[in-house]
This record gives C-alpha cells, sequence and structure tokens, in this order.
C-alpha cells in the first residue's frame, strides 16, 4: 500500500486543511489557557469531573505540547495521534458524568480531516474509494 504514489494536494485543499486545522488547534490553546489561569468556571469544571484542580496546569501543558506538535508539518501525524487520545479521554468524562460529550468528538474529526486535507500521503492509507 505505501507504494502508491500520493497526488499532491491541491491549493485549495492544503488551504481548506490548514484552516481546519487551525480552528481546534485555536480552541484547544484556549482550553490550554484556561487550565492555566483556572478561572472559576475551570475550577468548578474540574471539581464537577472529579478531577483535582491539581492536575489543571500538567493537562493544560499536556494539550498544549499535543496542539504544537500537530501544528509541526513534519510530526503532524504523531500530534494528531496524540490530540485523538487527549479528546478521547474528555469524550470519556463527559460521557461518564451523562453530559454533552459532542464538542471533543467534533474537535478530533476537524483535527483529523484538516490532516488530510493538506497531508496527500495520509489520503493513500485511509480506505476511501476514488
Amino acid at each position: 500500500m505505501a507504494d502508491r504514489p500520493s497526488a499532491p494536494a491541491s491549493k485549495k485543499a492544503f488551504w481548506a486543511g490548514w484552516v481546519l486545522s487551525i480552528l481546534p488547534a485555536l480552541m484547544l490553546v484556549l482550553s490550554a489557557a484556561m487550565k492555566f489561569a483556572q478561572p472559576p468556571d475551570v475550577v468548578e469544571g474540574f471539581a464537577k469531573l472529579g478531577w483535582p484542580l491539581k492536575l489543571a496546569t500538567a493537562l493544560g501543558i499536556v494539550e498544549l505540547a499535543c496542539v504544537v506538535i500537530y501544528l509541526i508539518p513534519q510530526t503532524a501525524v504523531l500530534g494528531a495521534i496524540l490530540l485523538t487520545g487527549y479528546l478521547g479521554g474528555a469524550t470519556a468524562a463527559h460521557v461518564r458524568l451523562e453530559e454533552q460529550f459532542l464538542m471533543p468528538i467534533l474537535l478530533g474529526v476537524m483535527v483529523w480531516g484538516g490532516l488530510c486535507l493538506r497531508e496527500p500521503r495520509l489520503r493513500v492509507l485511509l480506505p476511501f474509494r476514488r
């Protein structure tokens, strides 16, 4: 399967991929910043989820690191995998409390959709028909 050549992404697909990649990245950077600042809403959210507030800074660092790895073209696939795990944990935390959990799923779809548009080699691995 790796022997199949990948067609280069069109300019429109490439830039649409970057826009689709930047949107979740900005939301995750904002989320990390909120974990660092720890306003009352974050404190309340951590308490509701049953997470100790002392983990907020560490989670913010992990979140920010994953986003940086995702935005570097050479490490974008690794970053998408790491963000998938991070967002999966967020989804699980909200499902456990029977809360709304659509946002982390949508962010994950946007992460992978943007990456697929900007990285033609990734499309070779996906089982879509041509």
